[in-house]
């Protein structure tokens, strides 16, 4: 059966299925570790995309390291750690916390202001930790 590829969570059971026990056999070797200079690869070539003109070429890049970063996610799933929902759930809720100007109705300052904000809320965060 062909996947169905119109949406981010089909990727992710893509990936999933290329991990599996039918799946892929470079795929399913791929350990943390291994995957270090692949990222490292992909990562440099949408760095170079970026200074293209070429939005094309950028979207493959980007998929690309989407691809990269879902694999690491099934990974460490696999290994009982986290899913890609609580990568996605995470990076959302931290998004909205370090944007108080756009989500909780505080004053939006200028851009330096709003640099000064964004540090002392990944501080408070850190802290936190």
């Amino acid at each position: 059966m062909k996947p169905d590829n119109n949406n981010f969570f089909s990727l992710c059971n893509t990936i999933s299925q290329l991990r599996s026990r039918n799946g892929c056999p470079w795929d399913q070797k791929q350990t943390i570790e291994s995957l270090k200079k692949y990222f490292k690869e992909e990562s440099e070539e949408l760095i170079s995309a970026m200074g293209e003109n070429d939005p094309l070429h950028l979207c493959e890049e980007i998929g690309d390291v989407l691809f990269h970063l879902i694999l690491l996610s099934e990974i460490s799933a696999e290994s009982g750690d986290f899913t890609i929902e609580d990568v996605v759930r995470g990076i959302n809720d931290k998004m909205i916390r370090r944007h108080p100007h756009v989500f909780a109705d505080a004053p939006m300052g200028d851009e330096e202001e709003l640099k000064k904000q964004w540090q002392k809320i990944k501080s408070e965060e850190k802290g936190k930790k």
